[in-house]
């Protein structure tokens, strides 16, 4: 979670694969990337050490065509494998998959999701979730997408992964209309996103046909934002916030309460008809419940942010918010929460080798 965990672990975790006789395979997406980065360096190395190294480049990132140009011909000079995105769509993913012959002989293969460019500058200064696993079904699917920009006009079919442009719509829609249904039903609901953007009219419509329903939404906005909350009988039970404070919010987080089993995603997607139709982004799920427990808490501390946070209404005032409790300003509580789950794992590690210490003795 960046800014607050260091960036550098993910840098070392790359710089690592470059260097591991043992790993066979890189393959990743570029987006936005430093002048001077570690992340295509990490590439160039892993390329001259014999691995197979793909890099899906977008040309095409606002402000960045020209560092993106550049790196390209250092790429392909060092024997990367370039692929430049895919005919009539942005690449917007940030995914990345490396395979890896394990000591029986059978590869073994990790993957990675990130809301955020791979760039340390931005990594300081935006936040951003990135999930490492090696989960087989999801890093199986990773793949999938890579193999789609090698042979694009191949439909591949994605089980946990939210492809856009394949399914990402119909998956979002699907997950709206069944939080409607578990409302009926009596059971658990409720539909919770912190996104950059909203301005996709059939995502807007189906949020105001779940609040008619008596579904509660709660959303999290920083940017363009299309939807009017708090109209009777249209969206009375949306509530909507933007925070802007010293780092740039730009996680994304689908939360569905999914009739009490809470289904979550961190994506690279916003809900606007580019990201949905026109870019190749995915969302991934989230199943370790101690990562749904910081995401879950990292949101309710976005949410309930009474410092930095702004309301949005039919009024389009942006007030900040008010109200008679305790000061909470999200980005630090963020911060405190994070250290104190840090300072309880360090501790319990330290419980756990006494205790093998003693055993050994």
């Amino acid at each position: 979670f960046y800014p607050f965990h260091d960036y550098s672990v993910f840098l070392k975790f790359l710089r690592e694969a470059a260097i591991d006789p043992k790993v066979k395979k890189i393959k990743i997406t570029v987006y936005r990337v430093n002048t001077e980065s570690q992340v295509m360096s990490a590439l160039i190395n892993a390329a001259r050490n014999g691995k197979e190294v793909t890099a899906v480049l977008e040309l095409r990132a606002r402000f960045d065509e020209a560092n993106n140009v550049k790196w390209s011909k250092r790429l392909r000079d060092a024997g990367v494998s370039v692929i430049y995105g895919v005919p009539g769509l942005k690449v917007h993913a940030k995914i990345g998959y490396i395979e890896r012959d394990a000591e029986d002989g059978m590869a073994t293969a990790y993957g990675f999701v990130s809301s955020g460019n791979l760039n340390s500058s931005t990594a300081k200064v935006y936040t951003d979730h990135t999930l490492l696993t090696s989960q087989a079904e999801i890093v199986q699917e990773i793949n999938q997408v890579f193999k789609f920009f090698n042979a694009n006009y191949l439909t591949q079919s994605y089980d946990k992964l939210l492809v856009s442009p394949m399914q990402n719509r119909k998956k979002i829609i699907k997950f709206i209309k069944k939080e409607i249904k578990n409302h009926r039903k009596g059971l658990p609901s409720g539909i919770n996103m912190k996104i950059n953007s909203l301005s996709d009219k059939q995502i807007i419509d189906m949020l105001y046909r779940a609040s008619a329903e008596g579904v509660k939404i709660r959303l999290v906005v920083r940017g363009i934002h299309s939807l009017i909350p708090g109209v009777p009988g249209l969206s009375e039970n949306i509530e909507s916030i933007s925070i802007v404070d010293k780092f740039l919010e730009h996680s994304r987080i689908y939360w569905f309460k999914n009739g009490g089993d809470d289904r979550l995603f961190i994506s690279s997607a916003d809900m606007m008809e580019r990201n949905l139709d026109a870019r190749v982004e995915v969302a991934c799920p989230i199943y370790n419940p101690d990562i749904k427990k910081v995401l879950i808490e990292s949101f309710e501390l976005s949410f309930n942010d009474n410092v930095k946070a702004r309301i949005h209404d039919a009024t389009s005032s942006l007030a900040y918010r008010t109200n008679d409790l305790p000061a909470l300003r999200s980005q630090f509580a963020t911060y405190n929460y994070l250290f104190e789950q840090n300072q309880k794992a360090i501790e319990e590690d330290e419980i756990k080798t006494e205790q093998n210490l003693k055993h050994e003795y």
